[in-house]
């Protein structure tokens, strides 16, 4: 039987872990690192595609050539299969991904010695909301693995790896797993250490939807969004447009949308606005193809308001821009999602029929299931359950592991 590779291809964040001898052990993709940045850059002066922390310090270092992150929620549309050119070829985003996860195996190989002909993946419990779509997600991801040169493709959800990882003895577990794209939920049963399945659910909200709300709440009003042009001839004043905006809060599609197309009528925008400074910062931003130093700025300042008083540094669209952003303003941003998160929660529980106060434990998995918005609704969801702190971000792949022992 070939040897398995537990992978954990994430929205935000990528790992990877194997079954030693039985136990199960996470893999450095990177020098001192088991997470990486699901990040892509395609870097136009050497042609060759880096991946992870590289990614990111090639954006941060202003290098020409084209950024991407949260590929997984591309998953499914057709974009997908859209034929582009890449680099020096054209090529699809199945074939990208395809690329990204060959390197993931390949440094694996390279890290433990061992080959890994046969993947156990994790996803999601839905990709997508709609059914044909998250049908069309697992054919895109599955394609991708083969193409990475993986002989077999078995998948595992992704809460349902996390509670092997959970360590829960006995008991009603319920894993919370809010990721960059994801919410998903594993109701299970411990008996001596082994947890079994009773439920799982999912819905299509996570990180990345979190800073998409603070963008549009505290960013790109100052760029522009919200703001009034004056109509070509005469004096009228109407809304400008919303969605390019919109499409710049939001992590997927920020790569698509620095276009010279885009850059021409953001320049109409200040010709005709109503105040021409606002909309002059998001004509800097396409110019300056700026749109990830943004998100990952409002990202920044999203972690470090869940834990009290920040900023979002804006620094790099202009010297000496801020915005305050502080616990209040994050939980009130965040409410409509946090929402949606322990009403999903709920509902896993209610199909299982199971009463919130018969959880005993929680375990939170995701990087976003450390936000206090989301933290104080599934406490208060279920008030007598324990909360176990997994490794927010490996825990999926050491679960995949442990499945392949």
């Amino acid at each position: 039987m070939p040897r398995a590779l537990g992978v954990d291809f994430g929205t935000s964040n990528t790992s990877a872990a194997w079954a030693d001898a039985g136990i199960p052990r996470l893999i450095e993709l990177e020098p001192g690192r088991t997470s990486i940045p699901t990040a892509v850059f395609l870097d136009f002066g050497s042609g060759e595609m880096l991946f992870g922390e590289a990614a990111v310090a090639a954006l941060v270092e202003g290098r020409e050539g084209r950024f991407l992150r949260a590929l997984k929620r591309v998953l499914g549309s057709a974009l997908m299969r859209e034929r582009r050119q890449l680099l020096n070829r054209r090529m699809t985003l199945v074939e990208l991904v395809g690329e990204v996860l060959a390197l993931v195996k390949a440094r694996a190989e390279a890290a433990t010695g061992e080959r890994f002909d046969a993947v156990l993946a994790g996803r999601p419990v839905r990709f997508q909301e709609d059914p044909a779509r998250d049908a069309q997600a697992a054919v895109d991801l599955g394609e991708a693995y083969r193409l990475a040169g993986f002989s077999s493709v078995d998948w595992l959800a992704e809460p349902e790896a996390a509670a092997l990882a959970a360590g829960v003895e006995d008991g009603v577990g319920l894993v919370v797993d809010v990721g960059g794209g994801t919410s998903d939920f594993t109701l299970f049963r411990a008996q001596g250490g082994v947890p079994r399945t009773i439920l799982s659910r999912g819905v299509r909200v996570g990180g990345t939807d979190a800073d998409r709300a603070v963008s549009l709440s505290r960013v790109m009003p100052r760029l522009g969004y919200g703001g009034l042009l004056r109509a070509e001839l005469g004096s009228d004043l109407h809304a400008a447009p919303q969605a390019p905006f919109q499409d710049m809060a939001t992590w997927e599609k920020i790569g698509f949308l620095q276009t010279p197309q885009m850059a021409r009528e953001a320049a109409r925008w200040v010709r005709l606005a109503d105040r021409p400074e606002l909309f002059e910062r998001f004509r800097t931003l396409l110019d300056n193809q700026l749109g990830f130093d943004v998100a990952f700025a409002v990202e920044a300042g999203k972690i470090a308001a869940n834990g009290g008083a920040a900023t979002v540094d804006l620094g790099e669209l202009e010297p000496g821009l801020s915005v305050p952003l502080d616990a209040g303003d994050l939980n009130r941003d965040l409410a409509p999602l946090a929402d949606r998160v322990v009403e999903a929660a709920a509902e896993t529980l209610a199909a299982a029929g199971t009463d919130p106060a018969e959880v005993t434990h929680i375990v939170y998995v995701g990087g976003s299931s450390l936000l206090g918005a989301i933290r104080t609704r599934i406490e208060a969801l279920c008030p007598a359950a324990q909360p176990i702190e997994t490794a927010a971000f490996t825990a999926v792949a050491e679960g995949l592991a442990r499945a392949t022992a």
